[in-house]
């Protein structure tokens, strides 16, 4: 997998928002696709709850060195708001608005790197997708929990 992208001081002011986020993606075909249904564990209790175990495991979403640059670009944000509010709320947004482009970003990355693999007719491993399945299960619970 790539390298994960660090975000430098000179990248807070990219004129990217929550806003322009999510409408980066106007003017692109959006296609609805049916989730498959899928009984888990033949619909008996222990089924439902392993189903349930599996989705509060926590995959990490960052590296560790970019979770912290978050947190310490967020940290030092926060502080200012008594002096500044209106300033600190636009730059939280901005931060957010590149959280979720870069998680966007590594997802695609993932996503490239499988149908690299399958459109070379080379066969992905049942273990390289189950973590991906993984990563999205997580990631996608969390969404849901907020």
């Amino acid at each position: 997998m790539d390298e994960p992208k660090k975000f430098r001081e000179e990248d807070t002011d990219v004129g990217l928002t929550t806003a322009t986020l999510a409408g980066a993606g106007a003017g692109q075909e959006v296609r609805a696709v049916p989730a498959p249904r899928v009984k888990v564990g033949g619909g008996s209790s222990a089924g439902a709850a392993t189903a349930v175990a599996l989705d509060k495991q926590v995959v990490p979403l960052f590296s560790a060195e970019e979770a912290k640059d978050f947190r310490t670009r967020w940290d030092a944000i926060q502080v200012s708001f008594v002096d500044e509010p209106r300033q600190v709320v636009e730059e939280a947004d901005s931060l957010v608005a590149m959280a979720m482009k870069r998680l966007a970003e590594m997802f695609a990355a993932e996503r490239a790197r499988l149908e690299g693999q399958w459109d070379s007719g080379d066969n992905v491993s049942t273990e390289d997708l189950r973590l991906a399945l993984q990563r999205y299960r997580s990631f996608f619970g969390r969404i849901l929990s907020v």
